[in-house]
């Protein structure tokens, strides 16, 4: 049995659906012990575990809200009292589609606490206790409008793109007992964009790039697990592109 992950311990947030919830399941049958963050969705995340555990994998719910100081240090206080922590992956974000000039002060540090000081909080908390063990691994989960832009996303984009300048700027700091990447995703189908609930005209727009599709979580699952494996050793500071060729700079 493959199980490149075998005896480490991982954190997911956001992490009982769509891509969250194939990364969980990705790095549990690696034989990861996946600790699963997610925010008043207890049922979701039970269901999962069970899922993982008929599997023959291991997993635990803990609840927090990312963009919560305090509930972010009670969950790592809660997962590092039970053992140390190899890798963190911070998928956990929220999407606001909304004209910029009508975009109020509430919305935007919504949009921003979640998607990037989530990532800023659950970075830090996990820095201290990796850098402090010599060594740890990090996926951060961009977007790809982190990089393209859109109209009427502003404040997502603004998140992501912060993601990606932490990302780079942490795996410099870091480096090398730590490493730390990112996936920046193109259109995936999941809850939150998903075939269900677009209009033609919006399918269309989103599937309009070289790959011609919506991407599957499981498809952005295998970046990330691929970021976390030895054979990734040499990517510190790299934000895979898994969409579907929507971005192609640098």
């Amino acid at each position: 049995m493959n199980a490149p992950l075998a005896g480490q311990v991982a954190l997911v947030t956001g992490a009982t659906q769509g891509i969250g919830r194939a990364i969980a399941l990705a790095l549990a049958g690696a034989g990861a012990q996946v600790w699963l963050n997610h925010l008043q969705q207890a049922d979701a995340a039970a269901r999962l575990v069970a899922e993982i555990e008929a599997a023959g994998g291991h997993a635990t719910a803990v609840p927090a809200d990312v963009a919560d100081p305090a509930q972010v240090s009670a969950m790592f206080a809660q997962i590092l009292a039970a053992g140390p922590l190899d890798i963190l992956v911070n998928n956990a974000g929220i999407i606001l589609e909304k004209d910029f000039v009508d975009t109020d002060e509430d919305d935007w540090a919504q949009v921003l606490g979640v998607d990037l000081g989530g990532v800023y909080r659950c970075c830090r908390l996990a820095l201290r206790h990796m850098q402090a063990r010599g060594s740890g691994r990090i996926v951060n989960i961009a977007s790809e409008l982190g990089q393209l832009g859109r109209e009427r996303y502003a404040a997502y984009c603004t998140a992501k793109a912060g993601v990606i300048g932490l990302t780079k700027a942490l795996a410099r700091e870091f480096a090398p007992a730590i490493r730390i990447n990112g996936v920046a995703p193109g259109p995936v189908d999941t809850p939150m964009v998903s075939v269900e609930n677009m209009s033609e005209a919006m399918l269309a727009r989103e599937s309009a790039i070289p790959a011609g599709r919506l991407g599957r979580p499981e498809e952005i699952a295998a970046a990330v697990l691929f970021l976390l494996s030895p054979q990734a050793s040499f990517f510190h500071g790299q934000m895979l592109g898994a969409n579907g060729g929507a971005w192609m700079g640098g």
